[in-house]
């Protein structure tokens, strides 16, 4: 397959994967690119919805159910545990039955498992259920993220990916605002009952949607993969966007089938080392503060129940901005430098917090939101990044496997807290994760590969 590059142009086998690598090269984003986003994007929303709906729900829990920190950190890590389970089979099913597969399956889960949580009685119920409900909400995001990273151009595949996964705070605030109206009004089952929305998208996802033209080709199903990159050329041309001849300037790959041992070959470990690390150091400090924030206002600073989830919401608001000037400038800049400025911002505000002392809710909601505004950035990119680094034939499973470390990352982090608050006060706990965002921003220098811009398969031999 990889003599078939070398062809000329128009001569290469159609659905052949060099084939389907150059037609695809010369799709700009455009309106297709822009359903495929908001279709996935629905799961993608709730998702984040339901990843976050407990830390909106756990301030009316805490007084309902007596809650001690321990079994607060418990229920909060207790889906992080589920999805870090979710997101090595969902990458490992992806490689062999396909993203969209494996995407809808995913969304069905969580969806399920949402509902079930609205009729939880205790909390060693309510992590049972959520810890089930993370295998669908850990298999979900990594599959869908490489499903939007391989139909995407390359010349501008940081903003249209991240504009993608604003969908995924967007989910994110959503479970602030709401859980801020419905969680006083209607009680805290309210949020796991609209969460359980998306299992009407996974009965109609397959119809709505192509399966990957990349995974296609390589699983050697070239008219599967010709028809569907045919479909997209022919949707091209009715928006009056003229393409030109593919030209096959890139080498591909004659491996189709992947082997998990791969990422751990001379060509991909120092990428494989490293985004490990920088999932670890961005997600344990975002997750591990974010979680906890509507219960420390709530148990700390004995706000009210409103107030605490307010504050909690602007957080939220701020992370969005700063998510949303990593998609402005992540091409433009480099994955490299925007995630290193990120980290290292976002670390140096949390240890000042603890230099400056937390002597107030205000203050605490100041200086979280500033450092959350620089490593949600990080957070957000990171979805992009770790795809761009694995060839097909194994970036479904290698961007799972990464994201598991988010999910490791997003379990230990509120049980620190758990263990460091009544123990040593908030002071501790920033200088934890203050020191975890800047450690994260010096491996990032040291070993993160820049990938803007450039052909998946240039990145990947």
């Amino acid at each position: 397959m990889a003599d078939d590059a070398a062809l000329p142009p128009g001569s290469l086998p159609p659905g052949s994967l060099p084939d389907v690598v150059a037609r695809m090269a010369r799709i700009p984003a455009f309106s297709w690119h822009v359903k495929a986003r908001m279709i996935l994007g629905v799961g993608t929303f709730f998702d984040a919805f339901d990843l976050l709906a407990i830390s909106f729900a756990l301030p009316a829990l805490i007084g309902t159910w007596h809650m001690s920190p321990g079994q607060i950190g418990t229920v909060i890590s207790a889906a992080f545990v589920g999805q870090l389970v979710g997101a090595l089979l969902g990458g490992w099913f992806a490689e062999r039955w396909g993203r969209l597969h494996v995407a809808n399956m995913a969304i069905a889960l969580f969806s399920v498992m949402s509902l079930a949580c609205a009729f939880a009685w205790s909390p060693a119920s309510l992590i049972a259920i959520r810890l089930i409900q993370g295998v669908g909400l850990g298999a979900e995001v990594p599959v869908a993220t490489t499903y939007i990273t391989e139909i995407a151009q390359a010349r501008g595949r940081g903003r249209f990916y991240i504009l993608y996964e604003l969908i995924f705070v967007a989910g994110l605030i959503a479970a602030g605002l709401l859980g801020t109206v419905l969680v006083p009004w209607l009680g805290w089952q309210s949020l796991f009952v609209i969460g359980a929305t998306p299992a009407l998208l996974s009965l109609v996802l397959l119809r709505l949607m192509p399966e990957s033209p990349r995974w296609l080709a390589l699983m050697g199903r070239a008219a599967q993969a010709d028809a569907v990159v045919r479909t997209i050329e022919d949707a091209a041309a009715r928006a009056g966007i003229v393409l030109p001849r593919p030209v096959p300037e890139i080498v591909v790959p004659s491996i189709a089938r992947g082997d998990w041992r791969e990422m751990f070959s001379p060509a991909y470990r120092r990428r494989t080392f490293s985004i490990w690390a920088m999932w670890f150091c961005c997600f344990s400090t975002s997750y591990g503060l974010v979680s906890w924030l509507p219960a420390l206002y709530r148990s700390e600073f004995h706000l009210g129940l409103q107030q605490s989830l307010f504050y909690g919401l602007v957080t939220q608001l701020v992370g969005v901005c700063g998510s949303f000037g990593c998609a402005m400038i992540v091409d433009r800049i480099g994955r490299r430098l925007c995630f290193t400025v990120g980290l290292a911002a976002g670390g140096l505000i949390l240890l000042a917090l603890w230099a400056v002392g937390v002597s107030s809710a205000l203050m605490l909601l100041v200086f979280v939101s500033a450092g959350g505004f620089f490593i949600s950035a990080v957070a957000i990119g990171l979805n992009l990044y770790t795809p761009e680094l694995y060839p097909t034939r194994i970036r479904a499973f290698a961007s799972s496997v990464g994201g598991a470390w988010q999910r490791v990352a997003a379990a230990i982090g509120p049980i620190v807290v758990g263990y460091l608050l009544p123990l040593y006060g908030l002071g501790p706990i920033f200088i934890y994760f203050g020191t975890l965002a800047i450690l994260g921003a010096l491996i990032t220098w040291l070993f993160a590969l820049e990938t803007a811009g450039r052909e998946l398969e240039e990145l990947s031999p």
